[in-house]
Protein backbone atom coordinates (compact mmCIF):
# COMPACT_ATOMS: atom_id res chain seq x y z
CA UNK A 1 0.00 0.00 0.00
CA UNK A 2 1.25 3.78 -0.84
CA UNK A 3 2.06 6.72 1.43
CA UNK A 4 -1.41 9.44 0.45
CA UNK A 5 1.24 11.45 -1.50
CA UNK A 6 2.18 8.54 -3.84
CA UNK A 7 -1.79 8.00 -4.16
CA UNK A 8 -2.43 11.48 -4.65
CA UNK A 9 0.23 11.79 -7.00
CA UNK A 10 -0.98 8.19 -9.03
CA UNK A 11 -4.13 9.34 -9.13
CA UNK A 12 -3.74 12.88 -10.76
CA UNK A 13 -5.70 12.01 -13.44
CA UNK A 14 -8.97 10.73 -11.70
CA UNK A 15 -9.09 13.79 -9.98
CA UNK A 16 -8.87 15.95 -12.76
CA UNK A 17 -12.08 14.24 -14.24
CA UNK A 18 -13.71 14.78 -11.25
CA UNK A 19 -12.98 18.07 -11.03
CA UNK A 20 -14.12 18.67 -14.34
CA UNK A 21 -17.66 16.98 -14.17
CA UNK A 22 -17.69 19.12 -10.64
CA UNK A 23 -16.77 22.23 -13.02
CA UNK A 24 -19.92 21.39 -15.51
CA UNK A 25 -22.65 21.84 -13.06
CA UNK A 26 -23.61 26.00 -13.01
CA UNK A 27 -24.19 26.44 -9.84
CA UNK A 28 -24.78 29.96 -10.11
CA UNK A 29 -26.35 30.99 -6.77
CA UNK A 30 -27.63 34.46 -7.07
CA UNK A 31 -29.67 33.30 -10.17
CA UNK A 32 -33.02 31.63 -9.57
CA UNK A 33 -33.14 29.66 -12.78
CA UNK A 34 -29.93 27.67 -11.48
CA UNK A 35 -31.56 27.07 -8.20
CA UNK A 36 -31.57 23.28 -9.64
CA UNK A 37 -27.78 23.17 -10.75
CA UNK A 38 -27.21 24.46 -7.44
CA UNK A 39 -29.35 21.71 -5.59
CA UNK A 40 -27.15 19.09 -8.04
CA UNK A 41 -23.95 20.49 -7.14
CA UNK A 42 -24.46 20.06 -3.76
CA UNK A 43 -25.17 16.27 -3.65
CA UNK A 44 -22.47 15.94 -6.12
CA UNK A 45 -20.07 16.89 -3.42
CA UNK A 46 -21.73 15.00 -0.35
CA UNK A 47 -21.54 11.80 -3.10
CA UNK A 48 -17.86 13.18 -3.52
CA UNK A 49 -17.16 13.17 -0.03
CA UNK A 50 -18.71 9.90 0.61
CA UNK A 51 -16.83 8.29 -1.83
CA UNK A 52 -13.47 9.67 -0.43
CA UNK A 53 -14.24 7.42 2.73
CA UNK A 54 -15.72 10.75 5.06
CA UNK A 55 -18.74 9.38 7.50
CA UNK A 56 -22.03 11.16 8.41
CA UNK A 57 -22.22 12.92 4.95
CA UNK A 58 -25.91 14.72 4.76
CA UNK A 59 -27.51 18.01 3.29
CA UNK A 60 -28.40 20.20 5.63
CA UNK A 61 -32.00 22.21 3.98
CA UNK A 62 -31.47 25.66 4.36
CA UNK A 63 -34.44 28.65 3.57
CA UNK A 64 -32.02 28.65 -0.01
CA UNK A 65 -29.45 26.11 -0.72
CA UNK A 66 -28.31 23.34 1.14
CA UNK A 67 -25.06 23.00 3.10
CA UNK A 68 -23.27 20.02 2.58
CA UNK A 69 -21.86 18.39 5.86
CA UNK A 70 -19.67 15.47 6.91
CA UNK A 71 -17.12 14.40 9.55
CA UNK A 72 -14.47 11.78 10.22
CA UNK A 73 -13.97 11.98 14.46
CA UNK A 74 -11.57 8.58 15.24
CA UNK A 75 -8.55 9.82 15.45
CA UNK A 76 -9.25 9.91 19.66
CA UNK A 77 -10.17 12.62 22.02
CA UNK A 78 -6.73 13.97 22.51
CA UNK A 79 -5.89 15.03 18.43
CA UNK A 80 -7.08 18.28 17.17
CA UNK A 81 -10.29 18.76 15.13
CA UNK A 82 -10.35 20.76 12.11
CA UNK A 83 -13.26 22.05 10.24
CA UNK A 84 -12.82 22.20 7.00
CA UNK A 85 -15.07 25.00 4.93
CA UNK A 86 -15.45 25.61 0.96
CA UNK A 87 -18.54 26.83 -1.22
CA UNK A 88 -19.63 24.93 -3.98
CA UNK A 89 -21.63 28.34 -5.48
CA UNK A 90 -19.82 29.93 -8.38
CA UNK A 91 -20.32 33.34 -9.98
CA UNK A 92 -22.47 33.85 -12.57
CA UNK A 93 -20.22 33.82 -15.96
CA UNK A 94 -21.96 36.40 -17.84
CA UNK A 95 -21.03 38.09 -20.20
CA UNK A 96 -20.83 35.00 -22.03
CA UNK A 97 -19.46 36.78 -25.41
CA UNK A 98 -16.01 37.64 -23.50
CA UNK A 99 -15.46 33.85 -22.61
CA UNK A 100 -12.39 31.87 -25.01
CA UNK A 101 -13.94 28.95 -24.00
CA UNK A 102 -17.97 27.80 -22.72
CA UNK A 103 -17.48 28.56 -18.89
CA UNK A 104 -19.24 25.56 -17.42
CA UNK A 105 -16.88 22.84 -20.20
CA UNK A 106 -14.15 22.97 -18.76
CA UNK A 107 -11.03 23.16 -20.82
CA UNK A 108 -7.17 22.95 -19.98
CA UNK A 109 -4.75 24.90 -21.96
CA UNK A 110 -1.23 25.38 -21.34
CA UNK A 111 -1.44 24.18 -17.42
CA UNK A 112 -4.57 26.16 -16.98
CA UNK A 113 -7.85 24.92 -16.15
CA UNK A 114 -10.47 27.01 -17.50
CA UNK A 115 -13.86 27.46 -15.97
CA UNK A 116 -16.37 29.44 -13.84
CA UNK A 117 -15.41 27.97 -10.24
CA UNK A 118 -12.46 26.50 -10.68
CA UNK A 119 -10.49 28.82 -8.73
CA UNK A 120 -13.42 30.05 -6.91
CA UNK A 121 -13.75 27.96 -5.03
CA UNK A 122 -14.61 24.04 -6.61
CA UNK A 123 -11.07 23.75 -7.62
CA UNK A 124 -9.80 24.76 -3.80
CA UNK A 125 -12.61 23.28 -1.57
CA UNK A 126 -11.79 19.71 -3.75
CA UNK A 127 -8.06 19.85 -2.68
CA UNK A 128 -8.81 18.47 0.77
CA UNK A 129 -11.75 15.95 -0.22
CA UNK A 130 -8.62 14.08 -2.27
CA UNK A 131 -6.47 14.83 0.63
CA UNK A 132 -8.69 13.08 2.68
CA UNK A 133 -9.51 10.29 -0.28
CA UNK A 134 -5.51 9.50 -0.43
CA UNK A 135 -5.09 9.28 3.91
CA UNK A 136 -8.07 7.08 3.97
CA UNK A 137 -7.50 5.05 1.27
CA UNK A 138 -3.62 3.96 2.38
CA UNK A 139 -3.65 4.54 6.33
CA UNK A 140 -7.24 3.69 6.78
CA UNK A 141 -7.58 6.70 9.64
CA UNK A 142 -6.62 10.36 9.76
CA UNK A 143 -4.06 11.32 11.51
CA UNK A 144 -6.60 14.42 13.03
CA UNK A 145 -10.44 14.63 13.16
CA UNK A 146 -11.70 16.44 9.88
CA UNK A 147 -15.46 17.61 9.97
CA UNK A 148 -16.39 19.74 6.40
CA UNK A 149 -19.24 22.03 6.10
CA UNK A 150 -18.90 23.75 2.71
CA UNK A 151 -22.26 25.90 1.53
CA UNK A 152 -23.94 26.74 -1.45
CA UNK A 153 -24.34 30.95 -0.85
CA UNK A 154 -20.95 32.28 -0.47
CA UNK A 155 -21.36 34.38 -3.79
CA UNK A 156 -25.03 35.41 -2.81
CA UNK A 157 -24.23 36.63 0.80
CA UNK A 158 -23.93 33.43 3.23
CA UNK A 159 -27.36 34.03 4.75
CA UNK A 160 -27.93 30.56 5.76
CA UNK A 161 -24.68 29.13 7.25
CA UNK A 162 -24.54 32.78 8.93
CA UNK A 163 -28.02 31.75 10.65
CA UNK A 164 -26.74 28.25 10.98
CA UNK A 165 -23.25 28.29 12.64
CA UNK A 166 -24.48 30.15 16.24
CA UNK A 167 -27.04 27.42 16.41
CA UNK A 168 -24.46 24.30 15.84
CA UNK A 169 -21.48 25.10 18.02
CA UNK A 170 -21.30 21.65 19.35
CA UNK A 171 -21.86 19.74 15.63
CA UNK A 172 -19.15 22.11 14.12
CA UNK A 173 -16.94 22.38 17.37
CA UNK A 174 -13.21 22.28 16.07
CA UNK A 175 -10.00 23.65 17.61
CA UNK A 176 -9.18 25.54 13.84
CA UNK A 177 -10.85 26.15 10.39
CA UNK A 178 -9.32 25.90 7.67
CA UNK A 179 -10.02 27.40 4.32
CA UNK A 180 -8.87 27.37 0.75
CA UNK A 181 -10.36 30.63 -0.85
CA UNK A 182 -7.95 32.76 -1.32
CA UNK A 183 -4.29 33.09 -3.82
CA UNK A 184 -0.60 32.48 -2.99
CA UNK A 185 1.75 35.29 -4.70
CA UNK A 186 2.72 32.95 -7.91
CA UNK A 187 3.12 29.55 -9.08
CA UNK A 188 6.50 28.67 -7.03
CA UNK A 189 5.70 31.38 -3.63
CA UNK A 190 3.38 30.10 -1.45
CA UNK A 191 1.36 32.46 0.78
CA UNK A 192 -0.68 32.32 4.13
CA UNK A 193 -3.12 35.15 4.92
CA UNK A 194 -3.55 35.57 8.59
CA UNK A 195 -5.69 38.83 8.21
CA UNK A 196 -8.85 39.81 6.23
CA UNK A 197 -10.15 43.48 6.20
CA UNK A 198 -13.94 43.17 7.41
CA UNK A 199 -16.68 45.10 5.23
CA UNK A 200 -19.76 47.76 5.99
CA UNK A 201 -21.37 48.53 2.77
CA UNK A 202 -23.98 51.39 2.53
CA UNK A 203 -26.46 52.31 0.05
CA UNK A 204 -27.62 56.43 -0.02
CA UNK A 205 -30.51 58.03 -1.73
CA UNK A 206 -30.55 61.99 -1.40
CA UNK A 207 -33.60 63.21 -2.72
CA UNK A 208 -34.82 66.84 -3.46
CA UNK A 209 -37.83 67.94 -5.22
CA UNK A 210 -41.05 65.28 -5.79
CA UNK A 211 -40.07 64.78 -9.85
CA UNK A 212 -37.43 65.60 -12.28
CA UNK A 213 -37.71 69.26 -12.84
CA UNK A 214 -36.19 71.77 -15.70
CA UNK A 215 -32.90 72.91 -14.77
CA UNK A 216 -33.78 76.26 -16.57
CA UNK A 217 -37.03 76.99 -14.81
CA UNK A 218 -35.94 76.03 -11.19
CA UNK A 219 -32.27 75.98 -11.33
CA UNK A 220 -30.80 78.54 -8.72
CA UNK A 221 -34.09 77.80 -6.64
CA UNK A 222 -34.11 73.85 -5.81
CA UNK A 223 -30.66 72.40 -5.11
CA UNK A 224 -30.10 69.92 -7.41
CA UNK A 225 -29.17 66.30 -5.09
CA UNK A 226 -26.68 65.37 -7.86
CA UNK A 227 -24.62 68.40 -6.80
CA UNK A 228 -25.03 67.28 -2.90
CA UNK A 229 -23.87 63.98 -3.26
CA UNK A 230 -20.97 65.28 -4.77
CA UNK A 231 -19.90 67.74 -2.31
CA UNK A 232 -20.42 64.52 0.15
CA UNK A 233 -18.16 62.49 -1.41
CA UNK A 234 -15.53 65.15 -1.77
CA UNK A 235 -15.84 65.51 2.33
CA UNK A 236 -15.66 61.78 2.98
CA UNK A 237 -11.51 61.07 2.43
CA UNK A 238 -9.03 63.95 1.75
CA UNK A 239 -6.26 63.88 -1.20
CA UNK A 240 -4.39 61.64 0.40
CA UNK A 241 -6.76 58.73 1.15
CA UNK A 242 -7.53 59.60 4.70
CA UNK A 243 -11.24 58.99 6.07
CA UNK A 244 -12.22 62.36 7.14
CA UNK A 245 -15.67 60.65 9.19
CA UNK A 246 -15.28 61.29 13.00
CA UNK A 247 -14.06 58.64 14.92
CA UNK A 248 -13.90 56.07 12.10
CA UNK A 249 -9.98 55.55 13.53
CA UNK A 250 -10.54 55.26 17.08
CA UNK A 251 -10.88 51.36 17.29
CA UNK A 252 -8.47 50.60 14.93
CA UNK A 253 -5.60 48.35 15.84
CA UNK A 254 -1.83 49.79 15.47
CA UNK A 255 0.47 47.69 13.41
CA UNK A 256 3.36 46.39 15.60
CA UNK A 257 6.83 47.27 14.76
CA UNK A 258 7.00 43.09 14.62
CA UNK A 259 4.05 42.79 11.95
CA UNK A 260 5.60 45.97 10.09
CA UNK A 261 8.90 43.95 9.49
CA UNK A 262 7.07 41.01 8.95
CA UNK A 263 4.96 42.72 6.03
CA UNK A 264 7.73 44.28 4.60
CA UNK A 265 9.55 40.98 3.76
CA UNK A 266 6.30 40.50 1.02
CA UNK A 267 8.18 40.31 -2.54
CA UNK A 268 5.75 42.97 -4.15
CA UNK A 269 7.17 43.79 -7.39
CA UNK A 270 5.14 47.20 -6.88
CA UNK A 271 5.87 47.81 -10.65
CA UNK A 272 4.43 44.83 -11.59
CA UNK A 273 2.11 45.35 -9.83
CA UNK A 274 0.88 48.45 -11.06
CA UNK A 275 1.42 47.26 -14.59
CA UNK A 276 -1.34 44.87 -13.92
CA UNK A 277 -3.53 47.65 -12.46
CA UNK A 278 -3.00 49.85 -15.62
CA UNK A 279 -3.35 53.02 -13.23
CA UNK A 280 -0.42 55.66 -14.00
CA UNK A 281 1.05 55.36 -10.45
CA UNK A 282 0.14 53.92 -6.98
CA UNK A 283 -1.53 56.09 -4.50
CA UNK A 284 -2.79 56.03 -1.00
CA UNK A 285 -1.83 56.97 2.77
CA UNK A 286 1.84 58.35 2.53
CA UNK A 287 2.78 57.06 6.16
CA UNK A 288 1.78 53.38 5.24
CA UNK A 289 3.63 51.33 2.63
CA UNK A 290 1.72 50.01 -0.41
CA UNK A 291 1.08 46.50 1.11
CA UNK A 292 0.22 48.11 4.43
CA UNK A 293 -2.20 50.04 2.75
CA UNK A 294 -3.37 47.30 0.49
CA UNK A 295 -4.09 44.57 3.22
CA UNK A 296 -3.62 46.60 6.78
CA UNK A 297 -5.29 50.15 6.33
CA UNK A 298 -9.02 50.68 6.44
CA UNK A 299 -10.44 52.03 3.25
CA UNK A 300 -13.06 53.74 1.82
CA UNK A 301 -14.56 53.75 -1.87
CA UNK A 302 -17.68 54.55 -4.07
CA UNK A 303 -18.51 51.74 -5.88
CA UNK A 304 -21.67 53.84 -8.12
CA UNK A 305 -23.49 57.15 -8.87
CA UNK A 306 -26.97 56.55 -10.04
CA UNK A 307 -29.24 60.19 -10.84
CA UNK A 308 -29.70 62.18 -13.49
CA UNK A 309 -29.72 61.66 -17.50
CA UNK A 310 -27.19 59.32 -18.66
CA UNK A 311 -28.22 58.74 -22.05
CA UNK A 312 -26.91 60.08 -25.52
CA UNK A 313 -26.98 63.44 -25.80
CA UNK A 314 -28.33 66.28 -23.06
CA UNK A 315 -31.17 66.90 -20.98
CA UNK A 316 -31.64 69.53 -18.64
CA UNK A 317 -33.21 68.31 -15.29
CA UNK A 318 -32.35 68.55 -11.87
CA UNK A 319 -33.17 64.49 -10.90
CA UNK A 320 -35.43 64.31 -7.64
CA UNK A 321 -33.30 61.62 -5.98
CA UNK A 322 -29.56 59.96 -6.77
CA UNK A 323 -28.29 57.10 -5.22
CA UNK A 324 -24.73 55.63 -4.18
CA UNK A 325 -22.99 52.71 -3.07
CA UNK A 326 -20.09 53.01 -0.93
CA UNK A 327 -18.16 50.33 1.24
CA UNK A 328 -15.41 50.61 3.57
CA UNK A 329 -12.83 48.02 4.59
CA UNK A 330 -12.88 47.36 7.73
CA UNK A 331 -9.38 45.78 9.73
CA UNK A 332 -9.17 44.69 13.77
CA UNK A 333 -11.24 46.16 15.86
CA UNK A 334 -13.89 48.00 13.94
CA UNK A 335 -17.09 47.31 14.36
CA UNK A 336 -19.44 47.27 11.46
CA UNK A 337 -22.50 48.16 13.15
CA UNK A 338 -20.42 51.51 14.47
CA UNK A 339 -18.80 52.37 11.60
CA UNK A 340 -22.46 52.37 9.49
CA UNK A 341 -23.48 55.01 12.66
CA UNK A 342 -20.70 56.92 12.41
CA UNK A 343 -21.08 57.16 8.28
CA UNK A 344 -24.39 58.11 9.11
CA UNK A 345 -23.99 60.70 11.59
CA UNK A 346 -21.62 62.33 9.44
CA UNK A 347 -23.27 62.27 5.91
CA UNK A 348 -26.49 63.74 7.72
CA UNK A 349 -24.08 66.49 8.92
CA UNK A 350 -23.34 67.79 5.61
CA UNK A 351 -26.35 67.25 4.13
CA UNK A 352 -28.62 70.41 3.82
CA UNK A 353 -31.98 71.08 4.59
CA UNK A 354 -33.35 71.45 1.12
CA UNK A 355 -32.44 67.68 0.62
CA UNK A 356 -33.48 64.78 2.46
CA UNK A 357 -30.86 61.31 3.26
CA UNK A 358 -31.77 57.85 3.75
CA UNK A 359 -30.15 55.17 4.42
CA UNK A 360 -30.13 51.00 3.40
CA UNK A 361 -27.59 48.84 5.07
CA UNK A 362 -25.76 46.26 2.69
CA UNK A 363 -23.67 43.58 3.60
CA UNK A 364 -21.36 44.21 6.77
CA UNK A 365 -18.70 41.66 8.60
CA UNK A 366 -16.13 42.72 10.93
CA UNK A 367 -12.02 41.90 9.95
CA UNK A 368 -10.34 38.71 10.93
CA UNK A 369 -6.87 38.19 11.90
CA UNK A 370 -5.15 35.20 13.07
CA UNK A 371 -2.47 34.69 15.68
CA UNK A 372 0.14 33.22 12.81
CA UNK A 373 2.08 31.67 16.15
CA UNK A 374 0.12 28.96 16.33
CA UNK A 375 0.75 25.28 15.72
CA UNK A 376 -2.04 25.28 13.11
CA UNK A 377 -0.22 28.28 11.29
CA UNK A 378 3.01 26.45 11.53
CA UNK A 379 1.54 23.20 10.59
CA UNK A 380 0.82 25.10 7.35
CA UNK A 381 4.14 26.68 7.22
CA UNK A 382 5.89 23.28 7.04
CA UNK A 383 3.13 21.69 4.77
CA UNK A 384 3.32 24.36 2.46
CA UNK A 385 7.29 24.31 2.27
CA UNK A 386 7.44 20.55 1.54
CA UNK A 387 4.97 20.91 -0.89
CA UNK A 388 6.35 24.14 -2.86
CA UNK A 389 10.32 23.80 -2.18
CA UNK A 390 9.82 27.85 -0.58
CA UNK A 391 9.28 28.63 2.64
CA UNK A 392 5.57 30.52 2.57
CA UNK A 393 5.20 34.52 3.18
CA UNK A 394 2.70 35.83 5.40
CA UNK A 395 0.52 38.52 4.27
CA UNK A 396 -2.98 40.41 5.29
CA UNK A 397 -5.39 40.44 2.67
CA UNK A 398 -7.46 43.14 1.57
CA UNK A 399 -10.84 41.32 0.64
CA UNK A 400 -13.19 39.58 3.15
CA UNK A 401 -14.30 36.28 4.19
CA UNK A 402 -17.22 36.82 6.71
CA UNK A 403 -16.98 33.31 7.55
CA UNK A 404 -13.87 33.37 9.12
CA UNK A 405 -15.10 36.23 11.91
CA UNK A 406 -18.29 34.00 12.50
CA UNK A 407 -16.32 31.19 13.18
CA UNK A 408 -14.44 33.15 15.72
CA UNK A 409 -17.32 35.19 17.25
CA UNK A 410 -19.38 31.94 17.32
CA UNK A 411 -16.98 29.21 17.79
CA UNK A 412 -13.94 30.56 19.29
CA UNK A 413 -11.69 29.29 16.86
CA UNK A 414 -8.91 30.73 14.59
CA UNK A 415 -8.88 30.19 10.76
CA UNK A 416 -6.24 28.44 8.70
CA UNK A 417 -6.04 30.30 5.15
CA UNK A 418 -4.56 28.18 2.99
CA UNK A 419 -4.70 29.41 -0.29
CA UNK A 420 -4.04 27.91 -3.67
CA UNK A 421 -5.34 30.36 -6.51
CA UNK A 422 -3.32 33.35 -8.54
CA UNK A 423 -3.84 36.83 -8.46
CA UNK A 424 -4.42 36.43 -12.44
CA UNK A 425 -7.03 33.80 -12.02
CA UNK A 426 -9.57 36.17 -13.02
CA UNK A 427 -12.12 35.19 -10.37
CA UNK A 428 -15.46 36.77 -10.79
CA UNK A 429 -14.36 37.70 -14.55
CA UNK A 430 -14.91 35.65 -17.74
CA UNK A 431 -11.97 33.56 -18.65
CA UNK A 432 -11.98 32.56 -15.06
CA UNK A 433 -9.03 29.91 -14.50
CA UNK A 434 -6.89 27.75 -12.04
CA UNK A 435 -3.23 26.56 -12.43
CA UNK A 436 -3.33 22.83 -11.83
CA UNK A 437 0.34 22.17 -10.95
CA UNK A 438 -0.91 23.96 -8.43
CA UNK A 439 -4.23 21.95 -7.77
CA UNK A 440 -1.87 18.77 -7.11
CA UNK A 441 0.40 20.67 -4.97
CA UNK A 442 -2.17 21.58 -2.89
CA UNK A 443 -3.07 18.31 -2.52
CA UNK A 444 0.28 17.32 -1.29
CA UNK A 445 0.20 20.28 1.08
CA UNK A 446 -2.96 19.45 2.66
CA UNK A 447 -1.95 16.14 3.02
CA UNK A 448 1.31 17.05 5.23
CA UNK A 449 -0.88 19.71 7.12
CA UNK A 450 -3.29 16.82 8.32
CA UNK A 451 0.30 14.85 9.36
CA UNK A 452 2.01 18.03 10.41
CA UNK A 453 -1.11 19.45 12.62
CA UNK A 454 -1.62 15.97 14.13
CA UNK A 455 1.89 15.99 16.08
CA UNK A 456 0.81 19.16 17.79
Amino acid sequence: MSDPITFAKENQGRYLDELKAFLRIPSVSTQPQHDGDTAVAAQWFADALTEAGMENVRLIKTPKHPLVYADWLHAGADAPTVLIYGHYDVQPAEPFDLWETPPFEPTVKDDYLYARGAADDKGQVYIHVKAVEAYLQTNGRLPINVKFIVEGEEESGGASLSAFIPQNKELLAADIALVSDTAILSPNQPAIVYGLRGMCYVLMDLTGPGRDLHSGSFGGGINNPLNVLGHIIAGLKDEQGHVLIPGFYDRVRPLSDEERALLAQLPLDESAWLAETGAPEAWGEPDYTLVERLGARPTLDVHGIIGGYTGPGGKTVLPSTVHAKISMRLVPDQNPAEIRQLFEEYVRSLVPPSIKVTFQSGHGAPASITDYHIPAMQAARVAYKEAFGKEPVLMREGGSIPVVGEFQQHLGIETVLMGFGLPTDKIHAPNERYYLPNFYRGIKTSIRFLAEYGKK
